[in-house]
């Protein structure tokens, strides 16, 4: 799979333990995502921008994908930064769901 592959993904609807990628099947696919992280049950990445404007900017559109994908991260920003965070809380911990949403934000363009 690539990134572009994977950023052209949908979510779906998941649910039970099953659907939640164990270290071995998050490997592959989180290397493909520059810069995020597993951390515990989630991925992460913080970003930085030139200023507020551009921040909120970013925060928006991936608000955007957000509702589009029906899958909500935490998102966590100040004047010039911003961490993003995918889990799946019905699967209880990190899905496919996840790394589609995380390439999405790869795809957005940066300031």
């Amino acid at each position: 799979m690539t990134l572009a592959e994977l950023a052209a993904g949908t979510c779906k609807p998941l649910s039970g333990a099953g659907c939640r990628l164990d270290a071995a099947g998050l490997a592959e696919p989180l290397a493909l995502l520059p810069g995020w992280k597993r951390e515990g049950e989630a991925i992460a990445k913080s970003f930085s921008f030139p200023g507020y404007e551009a921040t909120l900017s970013f925060v928006n559109a991936v608000a955007r994908i957000a509702q589009e994908q029906d899958h909500h991260p935490d998102i966590a920003f100040g004047y010039n930064r911003c961490r993003i965070a995918w889990s799946t809380h019905s699967v209880g911990g990190v899905s496919l769901n996840d790394l589609i949403c995380a390439a999405k934000i790869e795809a957005l363009p940066r300031p």
